[in-house]
């Protein structure tokens, strides 16, 4: 796992463009917009960053793709989503929406150790 702490909107477009590209491989500046509920100029000021920091490859016109290490915290951040999700579900019995609230919220400033503990306490309900 990354060391680097990144800003929860780093994160969040890093998940949105993962998850995208799991559906679709492909995704595009408006795609992001409309999934995080933002307008296109954010989205693009946004992408320009996140190429600059080398998390994706951008250019006007064409797909937005992942570099490996966009990949590899997308992943990070997604396990980590579901994980909370399922510590608030599972064990916590809170609905599903308010799960997945709590953990999109939960992702970006948990602790290593906090985190460690929840999952233990996920894998040992499976």
């Amino acid at each position: 796992m990354t060391n680097v702490k990144l800003s929860a909107s780093i994160e969040d477009y890093l998940e949105t463009i993962y998850e995208q590209l799991e559906k679709s491989n492909r995704i595009k500046a408006i795609d992001i917009a409309k999934k995080l509920n933002i307008s296109r100029a954010s989205v693009t000021e946004a992408l320009q960053k996140l190429a600059q920091k080398e998390y994706i490859i951008y250019e006007k016109n064409h797909p937005i793709e992942l570099t490996e290490k966009g990949n590899e915290i997308a992943k990070e951040v997604m396990h980590k989503h579901r994980i909370l999700c399922d510590f608030f579900t599972k064990i916590l019995k809170i609905d599903h929406e308010e799960a997945e609230i709590n953990a999109c919220r939960i992702e970006h400033v948990i602790t290593q150790a906090a985190f460690d503990k929840i999952f233990e306490m996920v894998d040992k309900q499976k």
